[in-house]
């Protein structure tokens, strides 16, 4: 889907550049703003959305991009994980499984 970023290998250097954007590019802007929707002022507490202010809250310039990616990315292993075990979604199931259900993200 394009959402991992492309690597180039140069000698001893690997350094890590933008996403590819390989794949379906309208399937990749609906997970992006899909993520947009979780990180957003109304998406429900859950699990993505959890991570996804994780990673924003290490800061730097791009740290609100990064995480937009990272969460469109999580969101697509998740919803490829249903469509292929038939599992219902649970928008806490880490939370659950750990026993932080009722703790704030610091």
């Amino acid at each position: 889907m394009g959402l991992v970023p492309a690597q180039e290998h140069s000698g001893e250097r690997n350094p890590q550049k933008r996403i590819s954007k390989e794949g379906d590019e309208m399937l990749r802007r609906l997970l992006v703003s899909s993520a947009h929707y979780i990180l957003g002022p109304f998406g429900p507490d859950s699990d993505l959305r959890r991570y996804g202010e994780k990673i924003a809250s290490r800061g730097g310039k791009n740290a609100k991009k990064r995480a937009v990616v990272a969460v469109a990315r999580k969101l697509s292993v998740l919803l490829h994980r249903l469509w292929v075990t038939g599992e219902a979604y649970e928008p806490l199931h880490n939370a659950r499984s750990t026993g932080t259900l009722g703790e704030e993200v610091a």
